[in-house]
């Protein structure tokens, strides 16, 4: 299963309906599993996944790829949305982030 996870498009992330169909089971049965062992929801799992994702990116980052058009590869389309929580996932903006990565143009 988290496999399936780690393998799925950010731009066409699946449903819980879809990953419990495709676990065999029921979305409150799997929902119940991921939050026993994982201490997360299945959606929850998911975003963190695509968080660590962009995080990764934007730290391997030396191009002048945007925060915007990396976090919408990882599919995250509100851009405000995705800074604050990103900024509550990691405890900085995604801009601090790439400012130690990145060398100024001075």
């Amino acid at each position: 299963m988290l496999d399936q996870l780690h393998a799925a498009d950010p731009q066409d992330a699946p449903t819980l309906e879809t990953l419990a169909r495709q676990a065999g089971t029921s979305a409150r049965t799997l929902g119940y599993a991921f939050q026993s062992v994982l201490g997360l929801s299945p959606m929850q799992y998911l975003r963190t996944l695509r968080f660590n994702l962009v995080r990764g990116e934007l730290r391997r980052s030396r191009q002048r790829d945007s925060i915007h058009d990396i976090a919408t590869r990882h599919g995250f389309w509100h851009f405000g949305h995705f800074s604050v929580d990103y900024r509550r996932q990691f405890g900085e903006r995604p801009s601090d982030t790439l400012v130690r990565v990145r060398p100024t143009d001075a």
